[in-house]
């Protein structure tokens, strides 16, 4: 099977869940079970959608939005990666940080937004926070399980051959934690959403789908806010097909990961 038909049967699969479920949608929205105000049929939400896209408002929101999404999770990758690879190596490190994630985790990102709206105000700043502190977790242990789950054999046969840290990390770690790297991407991409989307209800002022969907509820809109559920989806649906897979695609299938694990 080419990689062409390959990905054309996926979409199709996806095009028919994504047909039933917007079909089991419309069923139960034209039983008027639930008042048609809180529950619009799918060509009002359609047009809710296509006229907030036209008037360009939805795309700036989604855009503000995304800002902050993107933003967070750089710097969680930046920090969580490495800081991840270090922990996996160095047993005082591990010791050290591994009390303090212990502690922090468990508490949720939205529980910090009371305190990081009167440390730095509304806006951005404590979105972007949020969605760090969000992200940081699934990033940096599934890099330290990945570290530990390196094969030792390959770090010893790297080091008999004179291979540097820096070749030790490029060459044999990174390689070698990548599904578990990859994993932590899409934990962390998925917690950066849900962390935003809770921050922008209480301190993004203006601007991102979040707010959108507060706003819309304030006026029972619910066309407006099931349109911005579908952009919230459609965005992390073509995250996922177009960004993750791409990357699985270049590290894990590139470097035979996969068929290491199947074997």
């Amino acid at each position: 099977m080419t990689a062409v038909s390959a990905r054309t049967r996926s979409t199709l699969r996806a095009a028919v869940t994504i047909a039933v479920a917007a079909a089991l949608y419309e069923a139960v929205a034209r039983t008027a079970y639930f008042p048609p105000a809180l529950m619009p049929t799918l060509p009002k939400v359609w047009t809710a959608l296509i006229g907030s896209l036209l008037d360009g408002t939805m795309i700036v929101h989604a855009a503000s939005t995304l800002y902050r999404v993107l933003v967070g999770m750089a710097l969680a990758v930046g920090i969580g990666l490495p800081l991840g690879i270090l922990m996996a190596r160095w047993k005082p490190i591990e010791h050290f940080f591994m009390p303090l994630v212990s502690a922090l985790m468990p508490i949720p990102s939205l529980a910090w937004v009371p305190i990081f709206i009167l440390w730095f105000g509304l806006g951005n700043t404590v979105a972007i926070l949020i969605v760090f502190y969000a992200a940081l977790f699934p990033m940096l242990l599934n890099t330290w399980s990945g570290g530990r789950a390196v094969n030792p054999m390959w770090l010893r046969a790297a080091g008999a051959m004179g291979a540097g840290e820096r070749a030790m990390f490029w060459k044999v770690i990174v390689p070698g934690a990548s599904p578990f790297i990859i994993t932590g991407l899409r934990q962390a991409f998925l917690r950066a959403w849900i962390a935003v989307i809770g921050a922008e209800f209480l301190a993004a002022s203006d601007f991102g789908l979040g707010w959108v969907i507060f706003d819309a509820k304030e006026f029972l809109n619910a066309p407006l806010m099931i349109a911005s559920l579908i952009v919230i989806g459609g965005i992390g649906f073509a995250f996922e097909r177009l960004v993750f897979g791409s990357i699985e695609k270049a590290t894990v299938q590139r470097w035979g990961m996969v068929r290491m694990a199947k074997g």
